[in-house]
């Protein structure tokens, strides 16, 4: 007959349990604020050509997000469209001491003499959304194919005209803006497609700015039929100024970001399409490229996020309230 434990000898294994439980709880709990203690604590510093445009507040947000739950702090600036204010930005953030920076610059080339104080002060640049000229002053440069979007825009209008009659919109300052014209205008000249540029607006880059030029332009009485911006909030300013003129609905406008906004409006029917950019993606790459620099670890000099073009035919694949 098999002998039971006794009660009392139950209860003592029941308290040696629990004791034992606590203490690797609670040696748990001090090995983890132990590490958390000693882990060195970064400063990121970023500044954006812009944030009057939801695309880098996306960006952005994502990246503070897993900073933030990294322990670490994020600073960001608003240069606010001005390359002298974002040089001066950028030496303001080294002297808070910044152990690496985000740049997204305002004008390619003219953004060179910060990033050479960044270089002499030993602080790393993770160059994100558009590209610096002085690409050997950053370790990575990290950004959506550019080209490759407007080469999806010059497909789907290939498909859906004949001869159009296109007005371009774009700002010539931001690389990626001219990147993403250029492969547009090479598709069709690649494929002898036939088309003529009507007007070109070389100077907008904001949803009100496009807008204003957009009805300057419209007061020629000139005839298009393909309006192209280089990014979303260009595309909806044109839009807005063409409904505003009560013109009809066979203009196609193409923007270049993804945004909720321009995906309402393809939704809407007010918008032909837009290739969407992954900001979201593009942020959780950049923080995990910075940390491997920090850390001493090689990384790649050129990473390339892959675009999509968003037409009605494929909305319903993106969530239209936010971001991919």
């Amino acid at each position: 007959m098999e002998k039971k434990t006794p009660k009392k000898h139950q209860s003592l294994f029941v308290i040696i349990y629990i004791i034992t439980l606590t203490l690797l709880i609670a040696i748990t709990i001090l090995l983890f604020n132990s590490y958390k203690n000693s882990k060195k604590h970064y400063t990121f510093g970023t500044t954006y050509m812009t944030m009057d445009n939801q695309y880098f507040i996306a960006l952005n947000s994502r990246m503070e997000e897993i900073i933030d739950a990294n322990g670490d702090t994020l600073i960001t600036r608003d240069p606010a469209q001005s390359q002298l204010k974002q040089n001066q930005q950028i030496i303001d953030m080294l002297d808070m001491g910044v152990d690496l920076l985000f740049i997204n610059p305002v004008d390619w080339s003219a953004i060179t003499p910060a990033l050479m104080v960044c270089r002499d002060r030993g602080v790393p640049i993770i160059n994100v959304d558009t590209n610096v000229f002085a690409k050997q002053f950053v370790e990575t440069i990290i950004l959506s194919d550019n080209y490759g979007a407007g080469i999806q825009i010059a497909n789907d209008i290939m498909k859906k005209r004949v001869d159009p009659r296109i007005v371009i919109m774009n700002h010539e300052g931001i690389y990626s803006t001219s990147q993403r014209i250029k492969g547009l205008l090479d598709t069709f000249e690649e494929n002898g497609y036939p088309y003529s540029i009507v007007h070109r607006i070389t100077s907008s880059s904001t949803l009100n700015d496009s807008m204003m030029s957009m009805q300057k332009f419209l007061s020629e009485d000139l005839d298009f039929d393909i309006v192209v911006g280089g990014n979303d909030p260009t595309a909806l300013g044109a839009l807005a100024a063409i409904q505003k003129a009560k013109l009809n609905n066979d203009i196609l406008i193409y923007g270049i970001d993804g945004s909720p906004d321009a995906k309402s409006m393809i939704a809407k029917g007010f918008m032909e399409g837009t290739s969407a950019q992954f900001p979201l993606k593009m942020a959780e790459q950049a923080v995990e490229l910075a940390y491997k620099v920090l850390d001493k670890v090689e990384i790649e000099s050129l990473i390339y996020v892959p675009v999509e073009l968003i037409t009605i035919d494929n909305i319903d694949k993106f969530d239209i309230t936010g971001w991919q």
